[in-house]
């Protein structure tokens, strides 16, 4: 039976929970946070060493100031919180994107989290942050041209904001939407992808445990006839 190294969720359908309970956006992006905190319990029950939450995109520059500013809230008082306990629970947090437009104090924390939790191997959480596909790709091409390295696949993969993490197994989106919305392009071509109707906020460990399930009976050739 295969066990997948690395799990990534497309976190969507926040702000649409909280519409429907005829509240606010910015409150279901404030219940998705309980969903990210058992959805890592459910990740690490199973095994899975890598796990890509995609938190912010290139485009969510795009929504209104005040949900970018809960957004980067959340984020900081998550770390400030919980940073003694991912430490305890030896889980480890990188970074994945350009995050040089942040507020400075959100960007002081993160990189004192990836630094603190960077010997701890149980899991690693990449938390994916003004990420976005074709820019890490585009960005890898630059970095290749100003080397004496060749422009081929092996080299370019070197270059992404996934260097050294092995390409997902199994891509999650929650929200009812069928797409990929520029998260991980290059590293998915051979992504197990599941597209999950619940929204984010009542996507839980039953449902991930389901997809690990479905995932250890696939037969994976990769384009072969085995």
């Amino acid at each position: 039976m295969i066990i997948p190294k690395h799990v990534a969720i497309i976190m969507d359908g926040n702000g649409r929970w909280g519409l429907k309970r005829k509240k606010s956006r910015n409150y279901g992006h404030k219940e998705g946070i309980k969903s990210v905190e058992k959805i890592i319990i459910a990740a690490i029950e199973n095994k899975i060493k890598f796990l890509t939450l995609y938190t912010f995109s290139t485009e969510n520059w795009k929504r209104p100031i005040n949900e970018i500013n809960l957004l980067f809230n959340l984020l900081e008082n998550y770390l400030d919180k919980e940073l003694v306990n991912l430490k305890k629970k030896n889980i480890r947090i990188k970074v994945l994107g350009n995050i040089r437009k942040f507020p400075q104090n959100l960007k002081k924390k993160l990189k004192i989290a990836e630094k603190k939790t960077k010997k701890n191997n149980k899991i690693q959480i990449n938390i994916a942050l003004n990420y976005g596909s074709r820019e890490e790709i585009v960005n890898s091409v630059k970095k290749l041209n100003k080397s004496s390295l060749k422009i081929n696949e092996k080299n370019i993969s070197k270059h992404l904001y996934t260097k050294n993490i092995p390409d997902p197994e199994i891509l999650i989106r929650t929200g009812n939407t069928n797409r990929l919305s520029n998260f991980l392009i290059w590293q998915s071509i051979y992504t197990e992808i599941f597209f999950e109707k619940k929204l984010w906020p009542d996507f839980n460990k039953r449902d991930f445990n389901k997809i690990m399930k479905k995932f250890k009976n696939i037969h994976r050739n990769f384009g072969g006839l085995n």
